[in-house]
C-alpha cells in the first residue's frame, strides 16, 4: 500500500493528508474546519454575553448620559446637527471598533498564555482559513453590538438611518480592520499585560482622537491634518455620514482609504499566520 503522505503547515505543525484526516474540502477550502473555527469564536463571546454585548450597551449609554445630557445642553448644534444626533454614530462606531479588536486579540492571547494555541495550529487549516475564522467572530460580535446600540440610538434620537448601505459598509470595514489589528496584536503579545498596553496606548487613543465626540473641523492645525491621517477617523466619519447624511470628509474618499488599510492589515495578518511568527509554542 502506498504510504500516507504528510504535509507541513505554514505554522510549522505536521498533519496527515486531507483524505487520511477525513477533511471535507470543496475546491481548495476546508469549509468544515473554517465553519468550526468561526463557530468556536462566536460561541466564545456569546458564552459571556453579559460582558461582550450588555456591557458595551451600558458603556454607550453612560457616554450619552455624560456628554449629551451634561455637556450637550448648552453646546448647541455640531455640523448642523443636534449634539445628541451627532454623538450617536461616533459612540456606535467606537464600540464596534473596541469589540472587534477585543474578540480576535483576546482569543489568540488567551490561547497562547494557556498553552492551547496548538489546538488551533494542528488542524488542517491554511493561513487564509485561520484568518477568515478569526475574523468571522469579530464581524459577528461587532455586528451584534452595532445592531443593539443602533436600535437604542434610533429610539433615543427619534431619527432613522439616512444611508443604511453606507452605514453597513463602514461597520463591516471597521470590524475587518480592527479584527485584523487584533490578530496582529494577539500574535505580538505573549502575555495579557502586553495586550493591555497595546489596547491602552494604541487602540483607545486612535478611537477617542478621531472625531468621536467632536468635529475635526474645529481642531486647529496641525491637529486637523493629523486627524485625517488616522484611518479610524474615516470609519467614524463614514458611519456618521451613513446615519445622519453629514460628514467631515467625502464618504467616497473614506471608503477607499478604509478599504486600502483593511487590505494591508489583513495581508500582514495572513503573512504572520502563514509563517507561524510568534505563534509556535
Amino acid at each position: 500500500m502506498p504510504s500516507q503522505t504528510t504535509r507541513l503547515k505554514p505554522s510549522g505543525a505536521k498533519v496527515m493528508g486531507d483524505h487520511a484526516m477525513g477533511v471535507r474540502r470543496f475546491g481548495r477550502v476546508n469549509w468544515l474546519g473554517l465553519a468550526t473555527l468561526a463557530r468556536r469564536e462566536v460561541m466564545r463571546f456569546m458564552a459571556v454575553w453579559q460582558q461582550t454585548i450588555f456591557a458595551p450597551l451600558m458603556t454607550a449609554g453612560l457616554f450619552v448620559l455624560i456628554f449629551a445630557l451634561a455637556l450637550g445642553q448648552g453646546r448647541g448644534e455640531v455640523m448642523g446637527l443636534p449634539y445628541l444626533v451627532f454623538l450617536g454614530p461616533g459612540i456606535l462606531m467606537m464600540t464596534v471598533i473596541q469589540n472587534a479588536f477585543a474578540n480576535t486579540s483576546s482569543s489568540i492571547t488567551a490561547a497562547k498564555v494557556q498553552g492551547n494555541i496548538v489546538d488551533t495550529l494542528m488542524p488542517p487549516l491554511s493561513a487564509g482559513e485561520l484568518l477568515a475564522g478569526y475574523l468571522a467572530g469579530s464581524v459577528a460580535r461587532a455586528g451584534l453590538v452595532a445592531v443593539v446600540i443602533g436600535t437604542g440610538m434610533v429610539l433615543v434620537t427619534g431619527r432613522g438611518i439616512a444611508h443604511p448601505l453606507w452605514t453597513l459598509a463602514f461597520v463591516l470595514l471597521a470590524a475587518l480592520m480592527l479584527g485584523g489589528l487584533g490578530i496582529l496584536a494577539g500574535v505580538l503579545a505573549q502575555k495579557f499585560d502586553q495586550m493591555a498596553a497595546i489596547t491602552n496606548f494604541i487602540i483607545t487613543p486612535l478611537s477617542f482622537l478621531s472625531g468621536t465626540f467632536y468635529s475635526v473641523q474645529a481642531l486647529p492645525e496641525p491637529f486637523n491634518t493629523i486627524s485625517h491621517w488616522n484611518p479610524v477617523f474615516y470609519l467614524i466619519d463614514g458611519a456618521r455620514y451613513g446615519v445622519t447624511g453629514v460628514s467631515d470628509a467625502p464618504p467616497e474618499r473614506g471608503l477607499l482609504i478604509c478599504a486600502v488599510v483593511v487590505g494591508l492589515v489583513l495581508w500582514l495578518a495572513w503573512r504572520w499566520l502563514k509563517s507561524g511568527y510568534r505563534m509556535k509554542p
